[in-house]
């Protein structure tokens, strides 16, 4: 009868590892199919994104001047601008941060640090807002609009009524993303907050909240950069495709920059279709620069506890 050496149940615990963790499986040819689709597939759809994002940028740079911030919209290309469509856009995400932010906060803050999780209604609104942040953007135009009707607001195309639609939209991405920030935060920072006295409310307004504001700035920031490159919304509220005055309040009518894009689009002239490019570089620069901020103030506050 063969010994059993110490070599040999090596070998033995080398192939049950094999064979337990599926490792053995990863040079099968079907395996390697699809390693090599899913990384075709990566590739197609970043050579199709370079080749938009190169295609754009050649088309809009001679359009990309003084006159796109200056001019209003006018059936004469060469002399139309995007002034009011940059001008509501900062209207209407200025006034849906007022309105979303606090509200999100304040409900991540209550489910996170005060909610009884045990209390099935809490569990049942937690799944909601889940389920929330993944309905298509038109619903929550849908949504404003009916809201708008049952107050009595005749006028539905107004900046107050473009913010209740975006702010229903990034309300759920602000609470689900500030809870993330607040469960990050250590529960020892807490515990000894209680432990000197602090109330609970104490400890969530002087410990909790400051540990958690990188996190909470950066959702924050996505969130609204999100609402600033939507359109659907803001059009079945009757979104206005040419204006030719500045908004200058919360019941002014208003444009935004994605439905300025929209209209000069579906214009037949190639002139348009360049202007087009021109307002979709200035949106992605504002896009990228929000982003960049809330990269920022994630790398620079980030803590490790």
């Amino acid at each position: 009868m063969a010994l059993y050496t110490p070599q040999a149940a090596a070998a033995d615990a080398r192939r049950t590892v094999l064979t337990t963790s599926g490792r053995s499986r990863e040079r099968t040819p079907r395996s390697l199919v699809f390693v090599v689709l899913l990384w075709f597939s990566l590739l197609v759809a970043f050579a199709t994104l370079v080749a938009l994002l190169v295609h754009t940028l050649v088309d809009g740079l001679p359009r990309l001047d003084g006159r796109l911030f200056s001019e209003y919209p006018s059936s004469r290309p060469e002399e139309a601008g995007a002034r009011p469509a940059v001008l509501g856009s900062l209207w209407v995400i200025g006034t849906t941060a007022v309105l979303a932010v606090p509200l999100g906060v304040a409900a991540a803050v209550h489910l996170e640090e005060f909610a009884d999780r045990d209390k099935w209604w809490n569990r049942l609104i937690e799944v909601n807002i889940s389920n929330l942040s993944a309905v298509p953007a038109i619903i929550y135009g849908m949504l404003a609009l009916g809201s708008l009707a049952l107050l009595g607001v005749t006028q539905k195309n107004i900046v107050v009524g473009g913010a209740v639609a975006l702010g229903m939209l990034i309300l759920p991405v602000i609470i689900i993303s500030t809870r993330e920030a607040l469960r990050a935060v250590p529960r020892e920072l807490r515990d000894g907050s209680l432990a000197v006295g602090a109330s609970d409310l104490q400890t969530t307004w002087r410990i909790t909240l400051p540990a958690a504001l990188p996190g909470i700035a950066t959702g924050t920031i996505l969130a609204l950069s999100r609402a600033l490159g939507e359109a659907a919304p803001l059009l079945l509220l009757g979104g206005l495709v040419f204006l030719s005055f500045d908004p200058n309040g919360l019941l002014s009518q208003f444009t935004t920059m994605p439905i300025q894009i929209f209209s000069w689009t579906s214009q037949p002239q190639a002139e348009f279709h360049t202007l087009a490019a021109a307002a979709s570089i200035l949106l992605m620069g504002i896009l990228l620069l929000m982003n960049g901020t809330a990269i920022y103030i994630r790398n620079r506050s980030q803590k490790r506890w």
